[in-house]
């Protein structure tokens, strides 16, 4: 075998790894159904190295999402259920002592995986949330002062129910801001539940993706060949203006209390040069930036009491502000 290639595809071809990324809609769509706009957010972030914040109501597939990825990718994943008893260590790991070598041992937590599912967040006690900002920012954990790191890729998909509070501790800004995409998962169209009930009729079991057909598609190779690419994506001035200049505008936006960070820019600069080589371009045009200004910065701004009780939501904020702001040519 050419030491340059494996099962996954090139390491070093970036065209190879790209319609390798687009085949996993494909693949994904034998176990979800109309779910397009997750998949590609959540391709963004493993190729941006971010994380993910999905929200929507219980039973619109949201851990399936996250497994037919996993599964597709050749990725290992798991998943934790936060719960307000859950301590920091039931996630990170924690030293067991074992008993024949009178020794303390290091016992790897669930975060030790690619794809973390972590399930519904807002459930568990801030101590708790904030025992995975070290693993999403540094990719480690320090258990009694000891560094270890995580796999290579790693991606925290974590899920909030949109619809309930109560018992929860809302995510704070600095927690929210290190997410680099919020995707909304909506409910199905007609037609969709339609052919999700037809599957499961059929036969469908969402415990066994196996027999549902979804296979591995791409690979680690095929990630690390498309983020070498990425990088090499022409940002021109004109383009880094604009993405300033958006956010700019949302910490003058009378609408909002808290507008978006320098963090929050340099994130849709980065998520609209990933966008840009997905759709097949070696450089990013304005419309790449709208395409992921949204799902980007809705969750870095806040609004102001008044302006939600009068129905304004971030993301018809964000809207209106890429109306106005000059668009480069």
């Amino acid at each position: 075998m050419d030491p340059t290639t494996d099962n996954a595809g090139s390491i070093g071809d970036p065209g190879r790894a790209r319609a390798s990324l687009e085949a996993l809609r494909a693949e994904i769509a034998k176990a979800v159904v109309g779910q397009d706009p997750a998949v590609t957010g959540l391709v963004v972030a493993l190729l941006c190295r971010g994380h993910v914040l999905l929200e929507g109501v219980p039973g619109v597939a949201k851990t399936l999402l996250v497994r037919a990825l996993a599964s597709a990718l050749e990725l290992d994943t798991k998943r934790i259920q936060f719960t307000p008893d859950l301590m920091p260590s039931d996630i990170t790991g924690s030293l067991v002592y074992d008993a024949r070598t009178a020794e303390f041992s290091f016992q790897p937590g669930p975060v030790f995986t690619n794809l973390l599912l972590a399930d519904e967040i807002n459930r568990t006690p801030p101590k708790t949330q904030s025992s995975l900002l070290e693993a999403m920012e540094e990719r480690q954990v320090t258990v009694d002062g000891t560094p270890r790191l995580l796999p290579d890729p790693f991606l925290v998909a974590a899920t909030q129910n949109p619809v309930e509070y109560e018992g929860t501790y809302p995510l704070p800004e600095a927690q929210l801001d290190r997410f680099l995409l919020k995707l909304t998962i909506p409910l199905p169209s007609r037609q969709e539940e339609i052919d999700v009930l037809t599957r499961h009729a059929e036969g469908f079991d969402p415990r066994d993706l196996h027999a549902a057909g979804v296979r591995p598609v791409a690979g680690p190779a095929d990630l690390e060949a498309a983020r070498t690419a990425v990088a090499k994506t022409t940002i021109s001035p004109e383009i880094t203006a604009y993405v300033v200049d958006i956010c700019r505008a949302t910490r003058e936006s009378p609408s909002l209390t808290l507008g978006v960070s320098p963090r929050g820019a340099t994130a849709l600069l980065a998520t609209a040069r990933a966008w840009a080589w997905l759709t097949g371009r070696d450089y990013v045009i304005p419309d790449d930036v709208k395409a992921l200004a949204l799902p980007t910065l809705r969750h870095r701004v806040q609004l102001r009491p008044e302006a939600e009780m009068e129905g304004v939501t971030a993301d018809s904020v964000i809207t209106a502000i890429l109306t106005h702001v000059p668009v480069p040519r």
